[in-house]
């Protein structure tokens, strides 16, 4: 293991150039590759907001490092934007810390952190949650005073006719992150546009040989257990393939179809089991998960916040005979029209 190491680049070849304080630049060669760079959070240039450039605003995991490394407070009256499990967690921190939480603002009409979350970081502690609304506005010069939120309409268009003014020295920004695919990039992996990571085979093999990817760098993931099970996967495949064994090559494509905003892994081998993991676009109460039509499974909800899992076998897969399978989520003939508002107040409470 090299501990304070940067990872330089990597070619076709998997030959690694590393970069630290004690050994300097050097170059290590590889039978084969895995890519777990994680991913890193979307920042304020990626959502403009207007206003100036003040101190006081940052990241929610900047605001997790100030607190919780360094002992200092990133502020006293904060505004959180976006409901991101992280900002949900730094939410609750602060408050403890004496900090005064305005509220949470999310554009979308549903959150985008895990539902216990909410329960046990926001409406434990009496924290507002403000669901499609967003802030417009950074007032302040050479720190935050202010910011001005707005409700935004179906199509998040804010409505800046209902906006209104908070005072508050801090902006934190919880929304969202972008998996770390600089070095895919440099080795011309094909990536997934659904998810930014690399397209990966049920083995986690990327389009390039020997070169395997688990965790955040393919997709974003809520669960820490997930990226286990992938890291595990992923590990065991470049293992195999160092010495020399190679699986069953995959000879089944998985297709992203109805409400279903990504899937992971692409392809997949009729002869052994696999675990999807896909994430719904908008909330469901009482739905279907249909893979073409050798698999249907009912679920009691699901929400984009939450991945969904999908074991599926030899025995399903040897029942079909194409190329490609699509994988759906529909409402079930049982469940009543619901708005997203309504499954996320069912399912936190």
């Amino acid at each position: 293991m090299c501990a304070d190491t940067h990872v330089l680049d990597i070619d076709v070849e998997r030959r690694v150039k590393l970069m630290s304080a004690a050994s300097g630049v050097r170059v290590v060669e590889s039978g084969a590759a895995v890519l777990a760079m994680g991913a890193r959070e979307r920042t304020r240039g990626a959502i403009r907001i207007a206003g100036s450039r003040p101190a006081g605003v940052l990241t929610a995991g900047l605001a997790q490092k100030l607190v919780n490394q360094m002992g200092l407070l990133p502020g006293r009256r904060v505004v959180i934007l976006g409901s991101g499990d992280i900002g949900l967690i730094m939410a609750r921190r602060l408050t403890l810390e004496g900090v005064e939480v305005v509220g949470v603002f999310e554009i979308q009409p549903h959150v985008t952190g895990l539902n216990r979350n909410v329960v046990q970081c926001l409406h434990d502690f009496a924290i507002p949650l403000h669901l499609s609304t967003t802030v417009v506005r950074i007032s302040g010069r050479d720190r935050v005073e202010g910011v001005t939120v707005a409700p935004v309409d179906t199509e998040l268009r804010p409505l800046f006719a209902e906006s209104w003014d908070i005072a508050c020295d801090t902006l934190m920004l919880s929304v969202g992150l972008i998996p770390e695919n600089e070095l895919s990039r440099q080795l011309g992996l094909a990536l997934d546009p659904l998810t930014g990571g690399p397209v990966v085979s049920s083995a986690m093999a990327t389009s390039q040989r020997g070169v395997f990817a688990c965790g955040n760098v393919v997709h974003i993931h809520d669960l820490v257990d997930f990226v286990t099970q992938e890291a595990l996967l992923a590990g065991r495949s470049a293992a195999r393939h160092a010495g020399g064994s190679q699986p069953t090559a995959d000879n089944i494509r998985v297709i992203p179809g109805a409400n279903v905003a990504s899937c992971v892994p692409h392809t997949l081998a009729s002869d052994r089991e696999h675990t999807l993991y896909l994430r719904v676009r908008r909330p469901f109460e009482k739905c279907l998960i249909r893979l073409g039509s050798v698999l249907e499974r009912k679920l009691r909800y699901a929400v984009p916040s939450e991945t969904v899992t999908v074991k599926v076998g030899p025995r399903v897969l040897h029942s079909f005979h194409g190329e490609a399978l699509t994988i759906d989520v529909v409402p079930r003939e049982d469940a009543d029209p619901v708005d997203a508002a309504d499954v996320h107040e069912r399912h936190v409470s």
